[in-house]
């Protein structure tokens, strides 16, 4: 079966300091930011998962666009992604995303804040089941979900590099630019 244009899925890598991470996107939009230093084998399968027709193509002048946003995201000058992100799963799971890009820069929400946001109270393990399915870390800012109590809790791209995009944030936005 032929691959259709539109199916293709453009990959490139954003090296920043000793983080190495994947990026991914299609004509519509990022969808795919991958975990610090993992192997090229974890967007291979996040591929062949949610968009099994399609070619996967590394193309890292097409991705520039997006690895400049979140590089000036990492080095502490862009608080705000002007980006398009090209996000697929269920109406739950986009309600949830959409409610984390809603969280303030240098703020942080409880799992029981996102289901009251999407006026799904009793929701709060699907809630945290949809933040764990987040393709796109970094934009779609899960790292500022925290437990009720204040604790860090799991994380896609693992308790390290949540710790560092929370503290990254804390520390002063002045010059930020606002996408």
């Amino acid at each position: 079966m032929e691959t259709r244009k539109d199916q293709t899925v453009r990959w490139s890598m954003l090296t920043h300091g000793d983080w190495n991470i994947y990026l991914a996107a299609t004509a519509a939009g990022l969808c795919y930011v991958g975990s610090v230093n993992q192997p090229f084998a974890e967007l291979e399968a996040w591929v062949e998962k949610h968009r099994p027709q399609s070619a996967l193509v590394q193309d890292d002048p097409w991705l520039k666009p997006f690895a400049t946003e979140l590089m000036e995201y990492l080095q502490g000058t862009r608080e705000h992604f002007s980006m398009d992100c090209d996000l697929s799963g269920t109406p739950f799971q986009l309600a949830v995303w959409e409610a984390l890009r809603q969280i303030p820069y240098g703020q942080t929400a409880s799992y029981t804040d996102i289901a009251n946001i999407i006026e799904k109270p009793a929701a709060v393990r699907a809630v945290g089941a949809a933040i764990g399915a987040n393709p796109v870390l970094i934009t779609v800012p899960c790292h500022r979900v925290v437990g009720k109590n204040g604790s860090l809790t799991g994380y896609r791209g693992g308790l390290p590099m949540k710790t560092t995009l929370l503290d990254l944030e804390k520390k002063t936005n002045r010059g930020v630019k606002h996408g």
